[in-house]
């Protein structure tokens, strides 16, 4: 058996002090960077975390409070908000008729839906719409179990954004290893406005969150098995312990990787819901291809790119990016099963380059291709629409819903009138102190090298860089739902750090709870304070206004 020497090692990985990069590493220490202890390396591969009951308690009682605040009177208010005047009736049209059947003006149709007509006036004729049909068979699904009304088309967005909570804190108990602050990531998102208004009305956006959520999950269980796999393969020494091996770096094979497979469907959902799905998909493919590099390298590879494209390159790609596109086409199957669909038979009788082509895939491209036109020449103006540079700081945020009842309506007790409002707004607390989350992240990436922060940093940059390019588009501040779990990681982080490792100095770790308690007081107050305007609630209009810290609210 073959046994690790010094001369195997390579920096960081040795024992300290030794390896051609210490004195560079000896350099950084002014900036933040330690070494690491020596131990034996099948641990750095894969560390250890808690026992699997002690990891599920915590986030179930998250994820419990968490629902329980997203259900509460999902079904007020009673009327049609915002954009859920499109997305509940072409999902019950789904439901019907399997794609995107006709309806008449939404003035028409809306008392309709609301008065629970008998007869709703929906027709066979598709009609175009701008987004894939998978987030509307979501909310087709909480139709078809409670009708459609408001709690019916409202009830999977609450029923996602509660389970994304449980991931969310599981995820973080495995990207961390520490339940606690994989709970605080949880918790946070249980309590931020932005997350907890999308998971209360029947728009997309929500289920893009969900679905990247769990292929990032997904992505992390491969992780740690491929890790492991590696590790298992590792020469051990005469001493019990495992150290870098060159032939199991370059050579090993990481075998069958379902969990690879699963973020593949998960993306391809993602992507069926609305496109910016697809960024996830290639920032995620970028992001797991630097894992498997550094996997290798640990592992004692002394070509660990050359060991990555022979052996996990290939691999990698055929198991997202297929997999994604066939899981997008799936969600299509509605429309390509009737014949009504919009543009379904566009291709019937066309010749040309591509008649090779099977007639339904030839008419569906044509569609997304006027899908993608109609999205990138979207310019009409909309009072709520927001430049992503605001976002993080809430500088825009969407109103979804406002009345203004007077004195003795909607439960209105002030002479001044009232104000029934819901405003897709961030938790202010959070977000702004998430803002400096994200600075130490980057910091912690680009002279510390941490891995988990680079996993949350590029998860965020996927969600919102994007965005950037269509400045000149009619866009809104609640697409940025799509990355709010990877704020919450990252401010979970940071507050990791504040408090310190276990078994650190006593003094620093009581103030940095103290300090990180704080916060989380903050966050939870600031949630409460905001709390009527997140769900419509009668409020009197100084209280409203109150509400309305910046002008660019109102």
């Amino acid at each position: 058996m073959t046994t690790h020497t010094a001369t195997q090692t390579r920096a960081g990985q040795g024992p300290p002090g030794s390896g051609w990069g210490a004195a560079w590493l000896r350099g950084l220490r002014p900036f933040g960077y330690e070494a690491r202890p020596w131990t034996d390396l099948r641990e750095r591969l894969v560390p250890p975390f808690g026992t699997a009951r002690a990891g599920w308690l915590g986030p179930l009682l998250v994820a419990v409070f968490a629902g329980l605040l997203r259900f509460w009177k999902l079904g007020q208010p009673h009327d049609v908000v915002f954009d859920e005047t499109f997305y509940a009736k072409d999902s019950w049209s789904m439901l019907r008729l399997g794609y995107e059947g006709t309806w008449p003006d939404r003035k028409i149709a809306d008392p309709d839906i609301l008065g629970h007509s008998a007869n709703l006036p929906l027709t066979d004729p598709g009609t175009f719409v701008a987004h894939p049909p998978m987030g509307k068979w979501m909310i087709a699904l909480g139709e078809w179990g409670f009708g459609l009304d408001p709690f019916g088309w409202r009830f999977m967005s609450a029923l996602v954004g509660t389970v994304s909570v449980l991931m969310l804190c599981r995820i973080g108990r495995r990207l961390f290893r520490s339940t606690a602050l994989g709970c605080l990531a949880g918790g946070l998102m249980a309590v931020d406005g932005l997350h907890f208004v999308m998971s209360r009305v029947a728009l997309l956006d929500v289920f893009v969150m969900f679905f990247v959520l769990a292929a990032f999950g997904s992505l992390l269980i491969d992780r740690d098995r491929a890790r492991a796999r590696l590790a298992a393969a590792l020469p051990v020494g005469a001493d019990g312990s495992a150290g870098p091996d060159a032939a199991t770096g370059d050579r090993t094979g990481l075998g069958v990787r379902p969990w690879r497979l699963a973020a593949g469907v998960f993306l391809g959902l993602a992507s069926a819901v609305k496109w910016n799905g697809l960024y996830f998909l290639a920032f995620f493919m970028i992001m797991t291809l630097l894992w498997d590099l550094g996997a290798r390298r640990l592992a004692g590879s002394r070509r660990p790119y050359v060991a990555v494209l022979r052996k996990d390159f290939v691999p990698s790609v055929l198991s997202l990016l297929p997999v994604a596109v066939v899981t997008y086409l799936v969600t299509w199957t509605g429309w390509f099963m009737t014949d009504d669909g919009y543009g379904r038979h566009w291709a019937d009788g066309r010749g040309g380059t591509w008649s090779w082509i099977p007639a339904p895939l030839r008419s569906l491209w044509h569609y997304e291709h006027a899908v993608y036109q109609f999205n990138v020449g979207l310019h009409t103006p909309h009072p709520y629409q927001s430049n992503p540079w605001s976002w993080l700081v809430l500088g825009r945020p969407t109103s979804f819903y406002y009345q203004s009842p007077k004195l003795g309506e909607d439960g209105c007790s002030a002479a001044e009138g009232c104000s029934r409002a819901i405003l897709s707004l961030g938790t202010p607390a959070l977000w702004w102190a998430a803002c400096f989350a994200l600075a130490y992240l980057l910091f912690r990436w680009a002279l510390r090298r941490d891995w988990r922060a680079g996993a949350v940093l590029c998860a965020v940059a996927a969600g919102y860089l994007p965005w950037f390019n269509y400045q000149d588009r009619t866009i809104f501040s609640f697409y940025a739902v799509a990355f709010v779990p990877y704020v919450c990681l990252a401010l979970a982080m940071a507050l990791g750090a504040l408090i310190g490792p276990p078994g650190g100095d006593e003094r620093r770790r009581v103030w940095g709870t103290v300090a990180a308690g704080t916060l989380g007081l903050l966050v939870v107050g600031n949630f409460i304070y905001f709390f009527p305007i997140y769900t419509g609630q009668t409020i009197p209009y100084s209280a409203w206004h109150a509400r309305m810290w910046l002008d660019s609210w109102i």
